[in-house]
This record gives structure tokens, sequence and C-alpha cells, in this order.
């Protein structure tokens, strides 16, 4: 499949912040079952000790919410990530209680690589990592991206990154 890059995405006022693709919600969910783990292990030890109940019993019980949490929680997570591209940067804002703003300026731009695995290639979605300088967080990931909005992100990053350093 051909992605056009030569189609620019516009620059961004400073206010307006892109969603993520609602498709990307059931790989979100997936990844966030495997909370089933952690309420499957102590359910166990706890219908042992307890005798309440029979083990083969709590155990799928406990695994199967500890799931449908987890896939909860990722889902609503996907729901309040957003990500803009301005002529200052890149920024990823997640959260709604808890919010997180991360911004990346160009000037600290060292690489950009665009990830797609099995899962979100199925979905045509891909993950954005930009390297900065530096050590500590050294790179901005932003996964359920829609794979032509992280080609043309790339591209145009990349440009931004080589106007600067012309200048």
């Amino acid at each position: 499949m051909q992605i056009d890059t030569d189609t620019p995405i516009p620059l961004a006022p400073t206010d307006a912040w892109q969603a993520l693709p609602a498709r990307g919600a059931w790989l979100a969910a997936l990844g966030g079952a495997a909370l089933l783990f952690p309420f499957a292990f102590p359910a166990f030890f706890v219908a042992r000790a307890t005798d309440m109940v029979s083990p083969w019993l709590a155990v799928p019980v406990a695994a199967g919410v500890g799931a449908l949490l987890g896939a909860w929680v990722a889902v609503k997570r996907h729901r309040r990530t957003r990500w803009r591209l301005d002529d200052r940067g890149f920024a990823v804002r997640r959260g709604n209680w808890w919010q997180s703003e991360t911004h990346v300026p160009i000037s600290r731009v060292q690489h950009l690589d665009v990830k797609r695995g099995p899962l979100e290639r199925s979905a045509h979605l891909s993950t954005l990592v930009v390297h900065t300088a530096g050590t500590r967080m050294a790179a901005v990931s932003l996964s359920g991206l829609d794979a032509d909005d992280a080609e043309r992100l790339r591209e145009r990053l990349a440009t931004q990154v080589d106007h600067d350093d012309a200048l």
C-alpha cells in the first residue's frame, strides 16, 4: 500500500488536539486484559486458605474480573489520549484524572521510528516512537495511531528537524 507522504499534516492551532482512532480500542482492551494474572494468583491462595470456595471456581472468576477491569481501564485510557503537531514540536496528552502532557520540541528530536505488530497491521494502526536527545525518558511512544497519520507525522517531523538543522 502506497502512503501519500506528499500530503502534509497541517500544523495545528495551539489548542487542537487529535484523538486516536476508535478502531484501536480493541487492541488497548486486549493489552489491558493482562490484568487477569494479578487477580488470579491471590484468588487461588485465598480460596485454598479459607475453604469458602473451590480454587477451581475462584481462579477463573477472579481472572475474568481482572481481564474485564483491565480492558475497561485500557479502553478509557485509549479514548483519553490525544496528540498534536504544531510549529514548536510534537505533544501527547494522556489521562483524565491524572493528566500527563509530554511535549517534544523539534530541536530535541534525534530520530523517528514507526512500528507495526501483526495486530496493529490488521487494524491499519502504528506506533510512532520519537527518540529525543538526552538520557532520561529519551523516547516518546504513541500507540494506536492510524498508519497513514504515523507515516505523515514521521515525515513531517523529519522535515522540520532537517529544516531546523539547515538554519
